[in-house]
């Protein structure tokens, strides 16, 4: 099956929770796209000591996952793209949303 995952919150456990589901599809051999929006493009820098939203982040590229990540989102809030997250746009949401079998939103 081909998911897509939409995340829009910063929220620790919400995103953690978010990129766990993203990796355990991607084990039980689907095919995973994630969409970061909104505070989601915030995702690499969230800092928890029992969420490490980052730390799934990384697991899911290096398993090969897709992340992308909206340039208005990112450059709204003073930041830059980064290879993890590359700046998107709704164009690219809208293509992984046609793409998909199914789109999961966090």
């Amino acid at each position: 099956m081909k998911l897509g995952i939409i995340i829009e919150t910063n929220e620790p456990e919400k995103s953690w929770n978010a990129l766990r589901f993203a990796n355990t599809a991607l084990k039980a051999g689907h095919s995973v796209k994630v969409f970061l929006m909104s505070a989601g493009v915030e995702v690499e820098s969230i800092t928890h000591e029992k969420y490490n939203a980052k730390a799934q982040l990384d697991t899911f590229a290096s398993a090969g996952g897709e992340i992308l990540a909206c340039g208005t989102c990112i450059k709204t809030r003073g930041m830059e793209d980064s290879d993890v997250c590359p700046i998107s746009t709704m164009v690219d949401c809208l293509e992984m949303v046609e793409w998909a079998d199914k789109v999961v939103t966090f």
